[in-house]
């Protein structure tokens, strides 16, 4: 017997069950719908569909409707055979094979189930199934229904369906009332799987843009369909058309927002989409703007409060310095951030809005107070600030108000300040005889922006030698003079061979004695003198800066450092001079003075204090370096500045005499520091693992030298922590409240530092995320121009751009 296949189901009728079927059964009327309504049966087709059906009914006996049935179903499959062979094939897909495509396979639609407009397809109502659609009426989806359990008669859609067989009140139908209790369990649960199926499908129907737009123009330009391309089981596997889809989503998000390059080295970002994709997350949206903005800021920096609470607990063990700075924001709106530094890295306490307020003496030390309170004065071992008279005066106020804290002026900042003086030195009355020294370095900065201008403000001469963008150098904080003349003597070679190219004399304008002072001063020997002479001295100044503006303990590392600084820049001006020691040097006296008078004015007991603790300083390797080094306990300044700071620390004599005691055992060597070990170690092991190793026989000392040991000397952190602030506070969210800017930099600042602290800081894929660049482990493969754009304030930048610099032209 023949049969029909549905492509929905697996069900079939056979010819004899339809010629079965009585003449006024409501499948005839299906077929007739079914296939009179079908798009591959033309007019004459129908015209056949309605003949055939007619003659069925009016057969007079079964085995001649069946042979009626049988001839109309085959020369309709021959009518439909020859429409799809004519058929062109663009804009529909090929003819499945072992399929038999005939209309009349939807009967099994009305063959599985009493109801003949059932949704027997859609799985996701199963309750169709216990009733029967009557009639369709007004309304979008509407029948008249009739409950075959109950013989109820309503109208609605599979809402009041589910109402009325769940026993729902409140739906503006009537309940069921021949449910049972066990019937209602299981519809229940009928229910539930199809809710499940679909929330599941919700998710599936969610398609990502296509991957490759060009695979699929060259597709169907070959005329293969592309949902009939074969993917290989790898593909299947691991899903790499979805995978490529997302990488070009992300892109775009990089693209159309203009976010740097290096953020794809973020941890977090790393994680996020980690998450994502190794949890079954349906339906989830990411947060919008104003959740961004309130509840999730909020919730972030409690988390990252609780982060940094072990860093807390260890303040009364290691000590902190608070550090301060001002500045004004886009708005220019006047703001003082606090930052807490121990041995760990910088911390983001917050920043204060003083908008309103006369920022004197007393403002400053309120507030300094008030974050010495909330840290804990005991804790605290130095405040750092810049060298300014407000804030010298609001330092000696908290040192008179908590007697064991020190106001230490800022290293880094006095160091420029003395830089200033020796290269930009003012022509006043007093400072006459410096003037007339240094005024010839004024005069060589002076030529060489004059230079610089002049070539980046004529886009042809730039032209010429293009790496000359590398003359605009980034905003740094200090010593812009000596950072730009080190980077003229670095591309010396390249802008000598640009003003005696041909291009330059070819090229013609109306400023032809700027042109000509510019080749002048590049080709004059005398003048790329005089720039090795000032590199030359200043570089022991610039190498204490570079080491001194960093989050490292340097505390008990600058009395030694000025000391060797000021021997280094006087062997280098006498070697260039070419003077025997004994000679005087009218040059050195004046550059001598300068530093000594800086040295003076920031100089703190607590500075020859962490120096005398220092063990290596004691050690035999270093004291044989140079015959006029002594060891601290025998020299008097230490020795005078020391006494002091134990008379601050210890207000009880027995205390203080017995502090006395454990430094002289310590200086000296003897009574538990006399061990063969402890004496051969201080010239060998970091100072504080030294205290940590050797130092249990002098417990007061020992607690002071680890908090001193492990102190910076600067307030360069807090300063950068400016350029963050300028980041997220900037002329595009200039609108920002200080309180939502103070939020955001917490957060900002505390997890760079959290993150630094953890291994994966210095791996691959998230190494150095936080510093700017494309490549910051590797210059190899930036263009000079990327390079323009990168600051000094990371020492390690410098060293790789001079890496890069010289290999570039020794190629």
């Amino acid at each position: 017997m023949e049969e029909f296949e549905s492509e929905h189901s697996c069900a079939r009728i056979s010819h004899l069950e339809l010629a079965l079927m009585p003449v006024g059964h409501s499948c005839f009327f299906l077929v007739y719908v079914l296939l009179a309504s079908s798009s591959l049966l033309d007019y004459e087709a129908r015209t056949r569909l309605i003949t055939g059906v007619s003659r069925v009914g009016l057969a007079p006996d079964t085995h001649a409707r069946t042979i009626l049935v049988r001839r109309g179903v085959r020369r309709l499959r021959r009518h439909q055979t020859r429409l799809i062979r004519k058929t062109p094939l663009v804009g529909r897909d090929p003819p499945r094979r072992h399929v038999r495509h005939c209309p009349l396979r939807a009967l099994e639609m009305s063959a599985s189930s009493p109801s003949q407009a059932k949704e027997q397809d859609d799985d996701t109502k199963p309750l169709w199934t216990y009733v029967t659609k009557i009639k369709s009426v007004a309304g979008g989806g509407n029948y008249e229904i009739k409950c075959n359990i109950c013989d109820f008669t309503f109208n609605g859609s599979y809402t009041r369906v589910r109402a009325h067989l769940l026993k729902m009140t409140g739906k503006g139908v009537r309940v069921c009332q021949k449910v049972t209790v066990a019937k209602l369990i299981d519809l229940k649960k009928i229910d539930k799987k199809a809710t499940l199926r679909v929330e599941r499908s919700k998710t599936k129907s969610v398609s990502l843009p296509p991957v490759s737009t060009q695979h699929q123009m060259d597709t169907n330009t070959l005329g293969v369909d592309p949902k009939k391309r074969k993917t290989s089981s790898v593909e299947n596997a691991f899903n790499l058309q979805a995978r490529e889809t997302l990488d070009h989503e992300i892109a775009r998000m990089f693209y159309s927002s203009g976010l740097p390059f290096h953020l794809a080295r973020n941890p977090h970002y790393r994680k996020a989409f980690a998450y994502a994709a190794n949890n079954q997350i349906s339906g989830y949206q990411p947060p919008g703007y104003n959740k961004l903005r309130t509840t999730l800021l909020q919730n972030e920096r409690r988390h990252v409060e609780n982060f940094l609470q072990p860093i807390k607990n260890a303040w009364s063990q290691k000590g902190v310095s608070i550090v301060s700075d001002g500045w004004s924001d886009p708005q220019r709106r006047s703001l003082i951030n606090f930052m807490v530094v121990t041995e760990s890295g910088p911390m983001f306490l917050k920043a204060i809005d003083c908008s309103n307020e006369i920022k004197d003496k007393d403002f400053i030390a309120k507030h300094m107070r008030e974050v010495i309170m909330e840290v804990g004065h005991s804790n605290v071992v130095q405040i750092v600030m810049d060298n300014a008279a407000v804030c010298k005066v609001a330092g000696l106020i908290i040192e008179a108000e908590f007697p064991s804290i020190y106001w230490t002026p800022c290293v880094v900042h006095t160091l420029n300040l003395a830089l200033k003086n020796i290269c930009a030195a003012k022509n006043t009355e007093k400072n006459n005889v410096a003037y007339e020294e240094c005024s010839w370095i004024t005069q060589i900065a002076d030529d060489a922006m004059f230079v610089k201008n002049f070539v980046m403000s004529h886009s042809m001469r730039l032209s010429i030698f293009n790496s000359l963008k590398l003359l605009s150098i980034a905003p740094t904080r200090f010593v812009s003079t000596i950072v730009m003349l080190k980077r003229f003597k670095q591309l010396k070679k390249g802008l000598q061979e640009m003003v005696i190219s041909d291009q330059w004399s070819s090229y013609k304008e109306d400023d032809v004695a700027k042109a000509k002072f510019v080749k002048d001063t590049l080709l004059d020997d005398k003048w790329w003198d005089k720039v090795d002479y000032i590199l030359s001295f200043t570089s022991p100044i610039y190498d204490v800066l570079r080491r001194t503006d960093t989050k490292a303990s340097s505390l008990h590392l600058v009395y030694e450092m000025w000391d060797s600084m000021i021997e280094k820049v006087k062997n280098a001006i006498y070697q260039y001079e070419r003077k025997e020691e004994s000679e005087g040097s009218t040059f050195y006296e004046v550059v001598h003075s300068i530093l000594i008078d800086r040295w003076t004015k920031s100089s703190t007991p607590l500075h020859c204090l962490a120096h005398s603790l220092n063990p290596r300083y004691y050690s035999h390797e270093w004291l044989s370096e140079d015959s006029n080094r002594v060891p601290p306990h025998q020299d008097m300044e230490l020795t005078r500045e020391r006494l002091k700071c134990f008379k601050r620390f210890f207000l009880d004599v027995d205390v203080r005499r017995k502090v006395n005691i454990e430094f002289a055992n310590f200086s000296d060597g003897r009574e538990g520091f006399d061990d063969l070990d402890s004496l051969n170690d201080r010239g060998q092991m970091d100072p504080k693992a030294w205290w940590l190793v050797h130092g249990i026989n002098a417990p007061i000392l020992q607690k002071i030298a680890l908090k001193l040991l492990a102190q910076p000397c600067s307030s360069s952190c807090c300063e950068r922590n400016w350029s963050t602030y300028s980041f997220i506070h900037s002329l595009k969210r200039n609108k920002m409240t200080p309180h939502r800017a103070e939020d955001l930099v917490f957060v900002h600042s505390n997890l760079r530092l959290l993150s630094r602290n953890t291994p994966q800081y210095h791996q691959e894929e998230t190494k150095m995320w936080d510093v700017a660049g494309d490549d910051f482990g590797s210059l190899d493969d930036c263009g000079i121009l990327e390079i323009a754009s990168l600051s000094l304030d990371e020492p390690e930048l410098e060293v790789s751009f001079s890496m890069m610099m010289a290999s570039l032209w020794n190629s």
